[in-house]
């Protein structure tokens, strides 16, 4: 059950990530390099994401 929870966890993390890379997309100012860091914790979380689940089933 813990492993349930922190895949979860995980998921809301890569979903609020996703909102914050469009939210700061929408700017006419938006720094790229920050949206490459994003972008990059958003794919690590997404990997762990899917080891986890593997490891389930």
């Amino acid at each position: 059950m813990a492993l349930q929870g922190h895949i979860d966890e995980l998921s809301e993390k890569h979903k609020k990530l996703e909102e914050r890379i469009h939210e700061e997309m929408s700017h006419p100012d938006w720094d790229e390099t920050q949206i490459a860091a994003l972008k990059k914790e958003k794919l690590r979380i997404k990997d762990e994401l899917l080891r986890l689940q593997s490891s389930i089933h």
